[in-house]
Parts: structure tokens; C-alpha cells; sequence
């Protein structure tokens, strides 16, 4: 579709969403989708709906959980569930900050790269106290299921906050995307100048990503997702993790 001149974001607040609930059914009666937008949604919210929820009650914290507790003042609970979840996203903690531990992971399904994120995804706000919330088992597939829910027409980004090297204050991020190329290359067009691109690469899904972030918000806004309408940007078939970059190819390398 060809771009306008006038991108629309528009938010999509629902109730307080549940363990069980059909999120498909309650974006479509809040937000009346239409084909061709892109819709973007909290990885929480969907780990939410999915019944992904994690009781710190039942978590045993072991000696290296109570030494990121020393660390980072986070709960030995929830420190263990950070590296429960290392475990199971193939990952490694790399440094910590008070309230967090810096990790890096490599989920099944990322093809290219790694992602650095805070407590492996994990977080303690906006899910019932006692409890930590995280990213959907099998984002890939939740991606995928809500796209054909919502009547195929659309785009999904599944997304996080996250923090920037050096940078104050919280942005986003895409982990997933379904009927939207997440990055757009322009390496060999021309700049205002006539001058070739060497490197850029527009990180479209990200991007968008950190535009609806700024509607979702992070505390009580209750707006799990946000329609990107009128964005000029063509739907396609891709489906999956958003690539990264190997560590080694990596402007930052070295700092880590």
C-alpha cells in the first residue's frame, strides 16, 4: 500500500487480561482491526493469555541465585527463574545492574545473532504479585496463530522493552514478527547526495516496535497492543525471529 503521508497508532486498551483468555476475540472487539494494518503486541500480554505465568513461591533458590540476589538485590526467586530460563533459552548471564542481571540468549528459531536482554526476558510488573511473567513459550507460533485468528491480513510484531547501550530509559524491541519483513536493507542506494549506502540496514520491526511502546507504556496504561495503520509498508509471508548480528560483527563488541 502506498504510504500516505499520515501514519496512524492506534492503541488498543482492553481489561486486565487473563490466563485462558482469547486474545484474538478481545483486540478484535477493542481495536476493530482491518486488513492490512500491523499490529503490534506486548510479549507479556501474550505470555499472559497463554497461561506463562511463573509462582516465585515455588521456586528453590540455589547458591548462585542467592548470589545474583547479593548482585542486584532482586529475590533469590526470581534470580532462579532468570536462570531457569537461560537454561531454556540457551543464554548466559553477562553482567547485572541493581534490579537486574544483563543476559544474553539464543532461542530456538534465531537463525542470526543473539539478544541481550534484562533477566532473560523476565519481569515482575504487570502480573499478579508473587508471580514473574516473560516471553511466550514459542513465540514463532503465537505470532503465527494470532495472524490467522485476526484473518490473515495483517501484521504481527511480538515485543519487549529493553534498555540501549549507554542510553538512559527504556525503548523496544521486536523478538518475533508475522506478515512483516522486519529489517529493510539500503545498502547500495543513494543518499540526498547521490552518495552510495555501505551499511544501513532500517530496523523496520524495531522501529515500530518502539512507536507503539510509547502508547503502550510500561505501568498501568492497560494497552497490551497498538495498530500501525496507513504505514505504507508491504505484508509479506515472512514469519519468525527478527535476525541479529553475530557478536563478533557487532559495533559493540568488546564492551561485553
Amino acid at each position: 500500500m502506498p504510504y500516505s503521508g499520515l501514519v496512524l497508532l492506534i492503541p488498543i486498551q482492553t481489561p486486565l487480561l487473563r490466563s485462558g483468555d482469547d486474545l484474538a476475540t478481545i483486540l478484535q472487539k477493542h481495536g476493530a482491526i482491518q486488513a492490512g494494518d500491523i499490529v503490534v503486541i506486548s510479549s507479556k500480554a501474550v505470555a499472559t493469555t497463554e497461561g506463562a505465568a511463573i509462582d516465585l513461591s515455588k521456586m528453590k533458590a540455589t547458591e548462585e541465585a542467592e548470589e545474583w540476589n547479593k548482585k542486584t538485590g532482586r529475590s533469590p526467586e526470581f534470580c532462579e527463574t532468570v536462570l531457569n530460563e537461560l537454561k531454556r533459552l540457551h543464554g548466559k548471564a553477562v553482567g547485572h545492574c541493581p534490579g537486574a542481571i544483563l543476559t544474553e540468549v539464543k532461542p530456538e528459531g534465531l537463525a542470526v545473532g543473539t539478544i541481550l536482554t534484562a533477566n532473560a526476558g523476565l519481569d515482575e510488573s504487570n502480573v499478579e504479585k508473587g508471580k514473574a511473567i516473560g516471553w511466550p513459550r514459542d513465540p514463532m507460533t503465537s505470532a503465527k496463530k494470532l495472524r490467522d485468528a485476526l484473518g490473515g491480513k495483517i501484521g504481527i510484531l511480538i515485543t519487549d522493552s529493553c534498555c540501549r547501550p549507554r542510553r538512559l530509559g527504556v525503548t523496544a524491541f521486536a523478538l518475533v514478527t508475522a506478515g512483516v519483513d522486519p529489517l529493510v536493507s539500503l545498502k547500495g542506494r543513494e543518499d540526498l547526495y547521490g552518495e552510495k549506502m555501505r551499511i544501513t540496514t532500517e530496523a523496520v520491526a524495531d522501529q515500530l516496535a518502539t512507536a507503539a511502546n510509547m502508547l503502550m507504556g510500561n505501568e498501568a496504561q492497560a494497552v497490551p497492543a497498538v495498530i500501525v495503520r496507513d504505514h505504507g509498508i508491504e505484508l509479506s509471508d515472512v514469519a519468525g525471529w527478527v535476525p541479529g548480528i553475530e557478536p563478533a560483527e557487532d559495533l559493540f563488541r568488546g564492551i561485553l
